[in-house]
Formats: C-alpha cells, sequence, structure tokens
C-alpha cells in the first residue's frame, strides 16, 4: 500500500497508465509527461449510465484483514500528524488538510474520502463491463495516492457524480492538481472520456503549465 499526505496543490507527481497491463503483471513506471500528453491518451467514449447502482462496487472493505477499512486507512495515511485511533480501527482524531477548499479539518466526522473519479462516473466510463471483483479493487484502490482522498464533506457532495466539465474544486489554485489527478485515474483503470469532458479537460490543462505526469497501470 503507497501511503499519501496531501501538501500542496501546485504541480504533482501522479501515477497514470498509458495501458492496462495483464493481472499481476509488474508495470515499470514510465517518463513523465505533461499533463495535455496524459489527456490526449485517455480513451474516447461515449458514456452510459445504464444499470448502475453504487452497491456494484464493493467499497470500505477491510482488505488486509488488519480491522482498518479503507476509510479508515485513507484518513490515516492523509493525517498530518500522528492519528488517534482507538479499538476497531476508529479513527477520532487528527489533522487533514483538504485541498479542494483549504480547509484544515482536526475530526474525521467533517470529512468524505471522495473517489477521484467517483463510482457513477467510473461506471458511465468503461467499469460497467468489469468483473464485481475489478470494481471492489477500484473502489478500494490503496496503491497509489491519487484514487481516494479525504476531503470536507460539503465539497464531495457538492461534487458528487460530477466530471470537471461540471464540477471544479472551490479553491481555484487546485484545479491543475485536480484535473491531473482525476486523469491519473482514468488513465490508471483504462477508463474513457466523452467529449465534453475532455474539451473541459483540455481547456483547463492550457493554464497549467508544464505540470507532468508519471504513470503506472492498475494490477
Amino acid at each position: 500500500m503507497i501511503t499519501k499526505t496531501v501538501t500542496a496543490v501546485a504541480g504533482a507527481l501522479l501515477m497514470l497508465p498509458l495501458a492496462a497491463a495483464p493481472a499481476g503483471a509488474d508495470a515499470a513506471p514510465a517518463a513523465p509527461l505533461t499533463l495535455a500528453d496524459a489527456i490526449d491518451q485517455i480513451p474516447s467514449a461515449p458514456e452510459s449510465r445504464e444499470g448502475y447502482k453504487r452497491s456494484s462496487f464493493k467499497h470500505w472493505v477491510d482488505a488486509d484483514g488488519d480491522r482498518c477499512n479503507t476509510r479508515a486507512e485513507v484518513l490515516i495515511a492523509e493525517s498530518r500528524v500522528t492519528p488517534t485511533i482507538e479499538a476497531r480501527c476508529r479513527v477520532v482524531a487528527g489533522e487533514w488538510y483538504s485541498y479542494y477548499d483549504g480547509v484544515t479539518v482536526d475530526t474525521p466526522g467533517g470529512l468524505d474520502i471522495d473517489h477521484m473519479v467517483p463510482l457513477a462516473e467510473a461506471w458511465d466510463s468503461g467499469a460497467s463491463a468489469w468483473t464485481a471483483g475489478r470494481r471492489e479493487a477500484y473502489a478500494n484502490d490503496l496503491d497509489t495516492p491519487i484514487s481516494l482522498v479525504a476531503v470536507t464533506a460539503r465539497t464531495n457532495r457538492s461534487k458528487a457524480d460530477k466530471d470537471p466539465a461540471g464540477w471544479l474544486p472551490p479553491l481555484a489554485d487546485a484545479h491543475c492538481t485536480y484535473i491531473a489527478e482525476w486523469v491519473g485515474t482514468k488513465l490508471r483503470w483504462q477508463l474513457a472520456a466523452d467529449d465534453t469532458e475532455r474539451a473541459a479537460l483540455s481547456d483547463i490543462a492550457e493554464g497549467c503549465g508544464q505540470q507532468e505526469v508519471e504513470y503506472e497501470p492498475a494490477p
């Protein structure tokens, strides 16, 4: 599991895949790409929400059997101080920076764990064809620091299942990091983008300078 700490929102080094790798294959990181080049590598396809149910993505599981489910693992990894953890891995205090809105939070009750690409958007973009096991792996992806992020509940609920054509973080300085992490997640899992989403990503990327990305496929 890769731990992560949310820091400054300017230029981030992300892990993105060029193409899906066979299950169990080792993927060597490739040379960094510009954000614009990474956007170009997202597969293009129309989106469809037909048949979507949130329950199709089993999430907040305890994959390693340590009594800490996915939500707790993210809270522990992202706390800027040593978090307070009670019995059965209940995280009760720490310090988290919600980079969507620039707010620091010291109690986890004010936080949601956001799927960078929401479950419904993932379904629309290709996950509808996945096995239940792969959807569970997606919904609990702790192996990269970009798939799941602790943010204020109000920003996560404002975002809902919107893509960047319909929602961006309220903190303008977060936009480039946000779309880079969005693109990183789409490429890591080989999810597609429709024309409207791609156009929005490209427009924002024009103001992001030489932000670089690095990619690695999901298992």
